[in-house]
């Protein structure tokens, strides 16, 4: 690289060579050199969420009468640019790094500061006439910046993408629960013949799984909607303003969209991510309940001539190589690795979460793109899931009573009248002899048919209370 390529910036341990069309300066540099880790990358979220924290505090320093107008109007601009994707280029350090984020709040330092020397007209490099540390960086630590910011990122992306999602899906699993209604089919516990139920029932069932996920994912906006912002290096709040944690709340409040306020003590805010690895749990619980639906859904339509399909899943693709017309049922697989995924991304999430010493977690970069990993692609799977699979559903209706009539289970119904041995011995020949339960039950003349139809009403055993 020719010196026309690059200039030269200092930080406290010296000089660095810095690419002449970068806006990073020399502490980010250092960082980039020192961690050639991974291809990993803080996601547009985290670096939109940095860019409100950045802009908020200009405007909120401003407003205390500690920042110069013309520089906080500077760097508000620079920010606003950050916000909107302007400047990601230049934010290029690995997720694996200094486990405070430190080197990342340095990037937004450096980045913003030269741009907003730009927009005054100056040099970049120059630190002047706005300094990253002591104007872009006023009033904060990277210590209650960066878990600020996964907080920020992290509520916004559940409130405008993950909550949706699931509502959608919801709404969706709903309208086939409303659809299915009247089908009954075999019920099946540990994947052998139950007593029956209606198809409804179990897109209900799905339904409800989700409602409940959703309710645990609103439970974690009292913690998260907290931020150490206000609290520096370790959470006494020293150099900085004691107006500024609640006023950066408000602001932060007013850029997102999204409800926030000063955390209650800002010793837990810096020293534990409590918050990140409850909501890691929620996202957890919501994956392990989109496994369960997507494999149901796949069993349900296996086959489709040797399996159970019940149901049919909408052909999306060929689905093999060698094997000419063969359909697979890919959005349940898809959902089942992003499912896979999120519970790996808790575990990780997990052991970040123990690796608080003192007054600072050290493992915060990693807790952050996993935690927003997680949130993006339920949040997408579900969606796809929903329009792509659920809402092209259709049930064979022949098939579900067919196996609602054969499944020996039936004899259940029967123990109230004849007894529970005599039941038994119903359903042992009716699966010995291949025949219905009907038709046993009438060969050995236990009951009348009359009585008989009248006990195996499919509509009346399913329903919740009835018997």
């Amino acid at each position: 690289m020719s010196t026309d390529d690059v200039r030269i910036e200092k930080d406290s341990m010296g000089s660095m060579e810095i690419p002449s069309d970068r806006l990073y300066g020399a502490q980010t540099e250092r960082a980039r050199r020192n961690f050639p880790i991974s291809r990993l990358r803080f996601d547009r979220k985290f670096i939109r969420a940095l860019g409100t924290v950045k802009r908020a505090s200009a405007e909120v320093n401003e407003s205390l009468g500690l920042l110069d107008h013309e520089l906080a109007v500077a760097i508000r601009d620079a920010a606003e640019e950050m916000r909107q994707g302007k400047l990601d280029d230049h934010f290029v350090l690995d997720i694996f790094q200094t486990g405070s984020g430190t080197s990342t709040n340095m990037n937004a330092n450096e980045v913003l500061s030269n741009r907003a020397i730009q927009l005054l007209g100056g040099e970049v490099g120059s630190k002047s006439p706005v300094h990253p540390n002591d104007h872009v960086n006023m009033g904060q630590s990277s210590n209650d910046v960066i878990p600020t910011t996964l907080h920020v990122a992290a509520l916004t992306a559940i409130e405008e993408d993950l909550l949706p999602a699931l509502e959608h899906l919801k709404e969706a699993l709903n309208s086939k629960a409303a659809e299915f209604d009247a089908i009954p089919k075999a019920g099946r516990t540990h994947l052998q013949d139950a007593t029956p139920v209606r198809l409804g029932q179990e897109f209900a069932g799905y339904a409800s799984q989700i409602e409940h996920g959703i309710r645990r994912l609103v439970s974690t906006r009292d913690s998260l909607s907290e931020l150490a912002i206000g609290g520096t290096a370790v959470g006494t709040g020293i150099n900085t303003h004691a107006r500024f944690a609640v006023l950066m709340a408000e602001r932060i409040s007013d850029l997102s969209g999204v409800h926030f306020r000063e955390a209650d003590n800002h010793f837990e805010a810096q020293s534990a991510r409590d918050a990140a690895v409850e909501a890691s749990g929620m996202l957890k619980v919501v994956a392990c309940s989109l496994m369960k639906i997507a494999n149901d859904l796949r069993w349900l339509a296996s086959g489709p001539r040797t399996g159970l399909g019940e149901i049919r899943l909408p052909e999306l693709q060929p689905g093999s190589s060698i094997m000419p017309g063969k359909v697979n049922p890919v959005m349940s697989e898809m959902l089942t690795m992003v499912a896979a995924q999120v519970i790996g991304n808790d575990a990780a999430i997990t052991i970040g979460g123990e690796r608080g010493n003192f007054e600072l977690n050290v493992m915060i970069p990693v807790i952050a793109h996993n935690l927003l990993e997680s949130i993006e692609i339920l949040a997408s799977g579900a969606r796809v899931f929903a329009d792509s699979c659920v809402a092209g559903i259709t049930a064979d209706e022949v098939r579900c009573r067919r196996n609602a009539e054969s499944t020996a289970a039936l004899a259940t119904v029967l123990a109230p009248r004849i007894g529970y041995d005599k039941a038994a011995e119903v359903a042992k020949r009716s699966l010995k002899e291949d025949r219905t339960l009907r038709e046993v039950v009438l060969d050995m003349e236990l009951m009348a048919a009359e009585d008989l139809d009248e006990l195996l009403d499919f509509d009346a055993m399913t329903r919740p209370g009835v018997g």
